[in-house]
């Protein structure tokens, strides 16, 4: 099985309920993991806009979460990310960053990654950083779209 990557509260492709947004609730939605491959050791998960980089001048990172135990199958709503480590968004804050598009509906990726390893990275570490942490230890890798607008 390959793994894959859902939510309950919303299809891929299709609108993030408002709820989930950064002047909202901004509590992470819901995301059902499936087919995690034999030998991961640990997930990790990264949120991030493709579509800032023309207001923001790059691909903003949203959420960031990594050591994510490998048997999870369901990431409840507003979750504390408990075992596992959350890095700095770039709105600055430690923790999930709901959408918050400054200018039209923008599409958010969740992109899962499957690794071989734990990360030996500080809590809070930056996007850029876990990205570089987890180059090579990718076993398999799996992405979730969802669209909001202000």
């Amino acid at each position: 099985m390959v793994l894959q990557l859902s939510s309950p509260a919303f299809a891929d492709g299709d609108p993030i309920p408002d709820q989930y947004g950064y002047t909202a609730a901004n509590v992470n939605p819901p995301l059902a993991i499936e087919g995690v491959p034999a030998g991961t050791v640990s997930l990790a998960l990264v949120m991030d806009d493709p579509d800032a980089v023309e207001p923001a001048g790059k691909v903003w990172g949203h959420w960031l979460v990594w050591n994510i135990d490998p048997g999870i199958e369901l990431i409840p709503e507003d979750w504390d990310a408990a075992g596992a480590h959350e890095g700095t968004s770039d709105y600055g804050e430690r923790g999930y960053g709901g959408p918050n598009p400054p200018n039209r509906e923008h599409t958010y990726r969740f992109r899962l990654f499957a690794l071989d390893s734990d990360l030996a990275l500080d809590p809070g570490a930056e996007k850029e950083t876990l990205e570089a942490e987890i180059e090579g230890h990718v076993l398999d890798q799996a992405t979730l779209t969802g669209t909001y607008a202000p």
